[in-house]
């Protein structure tokens, strides 16, 4: 029986959210954890944000840098390595909708993963951080779901 299309592994992923800033700089640096140089990864947003630190502070928690990311938009990614992808990973609606745009020019497959945007929670700072931590959790989770196994490729 042949797999379904979507066991196999792209060779370039491209994740993106609002502000480059939570999400898509999170799922990045997961996927690139999990998957080295077996797949090439990166991460933008539709608007420039800033990196926020309750990310770094939560990817640390699992051996994860991200404390050099430097947020950029779609057109700043196409301007310094264009955008040739497989794959686009859209984490929020205006990422989703901007990638769906991009695909009249480019050839890449789009899949919309809704994730919850952790800055909007209040509370302790424990309570915030709990929140970007389930985020992490969310997407660490959904990655190995649809790229399978590290070291698998493409089965």
């Amino acid at each position: 029986m042949i797999a379904p299309a979507r066991s196999t592994r792209p060779q370039a992923v491209l994740f993106a959210c609002g502000q480059n800033a939570v999400r898509s700089p999170m799922a990045a640096g997961l996927f690139h954890q999990l998957y080295g140089k077996q797949v090439y990864v990166a991460s933008c947003g539709v608007q420039k944000g800033e990196l926020d630190p309750f990310v770094v502070a939560v990817m640390d928690e699992i051996g994860i840098d991200v404390a050099r990311h430097k947020p950029i938009t779609f057109e700043e990614l196409d301007e310094l390595e264009g955008l040739n992808f497989d794959l686009i990973v859209t984490l929020s609606p205006p990422a989703h909708h901007k990638a769906l745009d991009l695909t009249r020019t480019i050839a890449a497959d789009v899949e919309y993963w809704p994730t919850v945007d952790p800055t909007g929670i209040e509370g302790s700072r424990e309570q915030r951080l709990n929140a970007y931590r389930e985020v992490r959790d969310q997407l660490l989770a959904r990655i190995r779901e649809r790229f399978g196994r590290p070291g698998a490729g493409n089965e």
